[in-house]
């Protein structure tokens, strides 16, 4: 045996020595049940964070993986049966779905979040291969020298903005080294989201959702990006372990991850769906598109704001007004379909849409929310069209929802949701409250003041 087959086998061993000493963790060994949680976490990313998969990256706008368990309990899914997240993000109900044995189908349009998911989603690799890729990387990083690095100016000033010029050559060396590693494409996905992850955890800026803030108020202490990112790396192993033995009666699930608009119509027959789970963007003014641009920058996906516009936020359903150009709206905002199907919604959104045109004039920024209300329900109606004609006769649409309040004017979006479902052939709805939301924003003195609240809504079919 050489000296590096002999040095390999040494951490191999001490690898998997360390994945069978933790998979002996009652946090390895099952997810404890949803019953056990409180409704207020139901609809965050916070006991994802700690859950084999869902913690390879954190993506807060998100809820949490013990509703999907949950409602496949509640609705008694079993192998064979069809989920599906028209909104899947970065794969929450895809992952839950894959590990239970049911076949599901996720809409995404943001192409980055959905290579997120799909990698989160892929877990047929040769786990032997996996390790060899994983131990060489890891070795070459550790054995690299900081004069071996190249001075790094290929990056937006974002980029440079999050670390000391030192840690991102290191970033950039992590980079590197994984493209030149031979190894299959799905081991380099693999270790590119391990990178991905280790871009906020590993900055000295303020990375916490939903914006970056690369100033000395929010600054942080910086953390070496090699050993992050090899720790990282180690942890999505060991994961990957965890569910590769939970999941062998599971052979032949399908998992489908589509990169398209959840408003166009779904490549599936009509009524195929068993139970529908989704957290569509909130109406709160949050640029979903600009939440990953620290990573899509790093990574060379965007190099400008010009094409995350041209890239991600063209392609998502109103919910910003970063999102509205005025000139393309006609003087009644609200579609006529909307108008004809849902009189009553329509008129009570029509007026709420009156008042908040009128009162942009004489707010600083004069920020277009009239139009964003009317484009977010415009385009939540298409979706619901769409659910809708997949959806099997009696089963469910399940929606995690936060209503608003722009400029003050609240706007009960899980009822008018709601509503509307009933417009386009749900033959009624229910909504649970989970938690109220907005308290800490009492301090901002430019904020409305209205309370306002995250809840459930199920449509039944």
């Amino acid at each position: 045996m050489s000296g590096n087959d002999h040095q390999y086998k040494i951490e191999s061993d001490k690898l998997q020595s360390c994945v069978r000493e933790q998979l002996k963790f009652e946090f390895y060994r099952a997810y404890m049940s949803a019953a056990g949680v409180s409704p207020e976490r139901l609809g965050t990313f916070q006991d994802n964070l700690r859950a084999p998969i869902h913690r390879w990256f954190k993506y807060p706008a998100g809820f949490s993986y013990r509703l999907v368990e949950a409602l496949i309990d509640d609705k008694n899914l079993a192998p064979g049966n069809w989920l599906l997240d028209p909104f899947v993000g970065c794969g929450t109900t895809s992952v839950v779905a894959k590990e239970h044995g049911i076949n599901s189908l996720g809409i995404e349009a943001h192409p980055f979040v959905w290579w997120v998911a799909r990698v989160k989603c892929f877990w047929e690799y040769d786990m032997q291969s996996l390790q060899r890729s994983m131990l060489t990387l890891i070795r070459h990083l550790h054995q690299a020298r900081l004069g071996e690095m190249e001075t790094v100016d290929r990056y937006p000033a974002l980029v440079h903005k999050c670390y000391s010029p030192v840690n991102l050559q290191r970033l950039d060396f992590i980079r590197d080294a994984i493209s030149r590693l031979d190894c299959s494409d799905e081991e380099r996905d693999f270790f590119l989201l391990a990178l991905t992850d280790t871009l906020r955890t590993a900055s000295k800026a303020g990375t916490g959702w939903p914006y970056i803030a690369p100033n000395k108020y929010h600054e942080k202490q910086e953390r070496d990006a090699i050993e992050v990112f090899c720790h990282q790396v180690q942890m999505m192993y060991k994961d990957l372990s965890v569910v590769q033995e939970r999941r062998q009666q599971y052979e032949r699930v399908e998992c489908r991850l589509l990169q398209m608009d959840a408003r166009q119509p779904y490549p599936v027959e009509s009524e195929s769906m068993d139970l529908a789970i989704t957290s569509p963007p909130y109406l709160n003014n949050y640029d979903y598109a600009d939440r990953t641009r620290l990573e899509m920058y790093f990574l060379g996906w965007a190099q400008s704001w010009g094409d995350i516009t041209d890239q991600v936020r063209d392609k998502l359903i109103i919910a910003a007004t970063t999102q509205i150009r005025r000139s393309a709206f006609p003087d009644d905002p609200l579609s006529h379909e909307l108008q004809e199907l849902a009189p009553r919604i329509h008129a009570e959104l029509s007026d709420k849409i009156r008042q908040l045109e009128k009162m942009r004039l004489h707010k600083g920024g004069k920020k277009s929310y009239d139009l964003m209300v009317a484009g977010y329900f415009n385009d939540m109606f298409q979706v619901l069209k769409q659910v809708y004609r997949v959806m099997k006769k009696g089963s469910e649409f399940v929606l995690v929802l936060g209503d608003s309040a722009p400029y003050g004017v609240y706007i009960p979006t899980e009822e008018y949701l709601g509503a509307l479902g009933l417009a386009v052939g749900f033959g009624g709805y229910r909504i649970r409250e989970l938690r109220e939301r907005g308290g800490k924003w009492g301090h901002n003195p430019q904020r409305h003041k209205v309370m306002l609240k995250e809840s459930l809504l199920t449509l039944v079919k």
